[in-house]
């Protein structure tokens, strides 16, 4: 029994004219999806008819979430939505695709009624498991539809997904299939066999079957699916691509292709509707191109404890450091919903644990399932909760590093720390020393890179990330360091240290040379700085922790002995060397610059072999600055 009353006949038109819009706007484009769109079309137009959602309610936390997780369907979204007055129909047809609009070839969330960005497939169940757990968490009503295509179930992130909503009890969460069976290269059984429904029930999901393109059967089955809670629902939905144009249905050569204007005519005609394509084109050459204002958050509310300071002569991973503070912000905000904490079946490795046995209400294992982990953790992130992602550095960023770019477009809050980054992790050998992790997240725009140098550094920087809007990434070293002290040989990260973001510091000053270092690399800096003192050679000591933030000040002081020699261990040719080498040239400063860092692929021994294999022990890069000066 259909709980709200619905026109069914009203939908019907209202498809009919979407179907238009859909073949509008992929022919003046002369690209986009039309084939897979006019599938989708009536579960599109039944879900945003069903759903708690209105451009009324856009920021009401109540409201349901729907995520469209193959995004390439943009043309049947933005015809529905258009059609639902959430914006003018008229610029959604004519400026799709066009540079500059906000009608991108694939959904955004800068379109009013889309809550995340999906390309690439597979994202789309991870994302709503993200948005129905922090209903949960945060104990919100609120329904999430998830609607997908069937070619996408291909992918093992979808079945990651499948298997954390049942873990979860996620029964707020209700999957829409669109199953007209064919992909871009052909019929699916043929491409990828698959099984669809056994996939789903087998994992534990209830699965309803029925015709996409019958309303009736739509709304009777989300009616269903809002009854039974006891279970997440997948709806299959059989439906025709390219439905209600006789030359395009069930043919996947319309899955990404446009129709030529002729074809479009003929198919206008068809629907009964006017080919007045000219309209829109003298709109679209007329485009002019706005700046998108970015929405400024509020700052999370979160108690920050008291800063732990570590005293001189301890030795401290960083990692320890970092579940010290998360434990920490378990204490202080037993009762704050708004945080929670990600591990991929390595808390012991991570120092997670201690946060779950503080806090195991907003503690998630996600196994070993991190491409998973890091969207619903990134969706997590977007509803006004602090959300930690903890893992070991290949696997947090090398494994989901296409994860991580979406959570970057998608503007989310994520708080990113792993840990065992670099060659510190030494016995693993080559496939688990992460060298590469600077070069990668470089190429994220909006996450900021942070590299703690020893133990109060760390505990000054996550206490930080916590009350900071933003994505941040914090890569942390395997092994125990000394706690860095100045040069009066007391602690310099002390309790007066406050934490300013893009701020380098002067460890040691000389006047021969300036050696910049990060994280674990300081500690051996140092040792470095003594050997050649005790040799009557001065150098300057710089931590740049802040990598993806050069003060120029601060690189103007370093450059002022004339030489810098960067020290780490990551890719020589995508790190922080790099990174010091373009920004002296964009400051116009003038300094001869050196790099030591990783060269070739690490091998397995202790952290001291691995170091002096590569060369990068203090020793051999002492004796190379001296050839370098003397």
């Amino acid at each position: 029994m259909i709980k709200k009353a619905i026109d069914f006949r009203y939908l019907l038109e209202l498809s009919r004219i979407c179907r238009g819009d859909i073949l509008k706007m992929t022919t003046l484009a002369r690209s986009g999806h039309p084939g897979g769109s006019m599938s989708s079309l009536d579960l599109y137009l039944s879900l945003y008819h069903y759903a708690n959602i209105s451009k009324q309610n856009l920021k009401n936390i109540n409201r349901d979430r729907i995520v469209i997780s193959h995004g390439h369907t943009a043309p049947g979204i933005y015809s529905v939505l258009g059609r639902l007055g959430f914006f003018n129909i008229d610029e959604a047809i004519a400026y799709f695709r066009k540079a500059g609009s906000i009608f991108e070839g694939h959904v955004e969330p800068s379109i009013p009624g889309i809550e995340w960005a999906t390309g690439n497939l597979g994202q789309g169940l991870s994302a709503g498991c993200g948005f129905a757990l922090a209903g949960k968490q945060k104990g919100l009503k609120y329904n999430v539809y998830v609607v997908m295509g069937d070619g996408e179930q291909q992918k093992g992130q979808v079945s990651e997904a499948r298997r954390f909503a049942i873990k979860y009890g996620l029964n707020n969460i209700t999957v829409l299939i669109d199953y007209n069976k064919l992909q871009i290269c052909g019929n699916i059984s043929f491409i990828m066999p698959q099984n669809i429904k056994e996939n789903f029930l087998s994992d534990g999901w209830r699965v309803i079957e029925i015709d996409g393109h019958d309303f009736q059967q739509i709304f009777s089955a989300l009616d269903e699916a809002n009854s039974n809670k006891n279970s997440p629902i997948a709806i299959l939905s059989n439906t025709i691509m390219g439905k209600g144009i006789s030359f395009m249905e069930n043919n996947e050569e319309f899955h990404g292709k446009a129709l030529t204007d002729s074809q479009c005519k003929q198919a206008l005609e068809e629907l009964g509707l006017k080919f007045d394509l000219e309209k829109y084109r003298k709109m679209r050459d007329n485009f002019t191109l706005t700046k998108m204002k970015t929405e400024k958050l509020d700052k999370p509310k979160i108690n920050l404890g008291n800063f732990k300071i570590y005293k001189k002569g301890d030795k401290i991973a960083c990692r320890n450091a970092f579940g010290n503070a998360l434990a920490d912000l378990a204490r202080v905000n037993k009762n704050n919903v708004e945080l929670a904490v990600f591990d991929c079946d390595l808390t012991g490795s991570v120092r997670t644990d201690s946060f779950a046995k503080e806090n195991p209400d907003n503690f998630y294992q996600g196994g070993i399932q991190e491409h998973n982990t890091a969207v619903i953790a990134g969706a997590m992130s977007k509803e006004g909760i602090i959300t930690f992602f903890s893992d070991f550095g290949v696997f947090g960023v090398d494994e989901t590093y296409n994860q991580q770019r979406l959570n970057d477009i998608n503007n989310t809050n994520l708080k990113l720390v792993t840990t065992h980054v670099g060659l510190d992790v030494g016995e693993d050998g080559k496939t688990h020393q992460c060298i590469d992790y600077i070069g990668l997240m470089q190429n994220l725009f909006n996450y900021k890179i942070i590299i703690p140098a020893d133990a109060n550094q760390t505990d000054k920087i996550i206490r930080y990330i916590a009350s900071e809007n933003g994505n941040f990434f914090i890569p942390l070293g395997r092994s125990k360091t000394e706690i860095i002290l100045d040069e009066n040989n007391e602690v310099f990260y002390n309790e007066n240290y406050l934490f300013k973001y893009g701020k380098a510091y002067k460890l040691r000053s000389g006047n021969d040379a300036t050696i910049i270092a990060t994280g674990i690399m300081v500690e051996k800096a140092l040792k470095v700085y003594d050997i050649l003192k005790s040799e009557g050679i001065i150098i300057s000591v710089w931590n740049f922790s802040c990598v993806s933030e050069i003060n120029e000040n601060d690189l103007k002081d370093a450059a002022s002995t004339g030489y810098i020699f960067t020290y780490e261990d990551h890719n020589v040719n995508t790190g922080v060397g790099c990174i010091i080498t373009s920004k002296l040239m964009e400051y116009g400063i003038n300094c001869k610059l050196i790099k030591f860092g990783v060269t070739q692929y690490g091998v397995s021994g202790s952290n001291e072999e691995v170091y002096k294999e590569q060369g990068l022990d203090p020793e051999s890069v002492s004796n190379k600055i001296k050839r370098f000066l003397i």
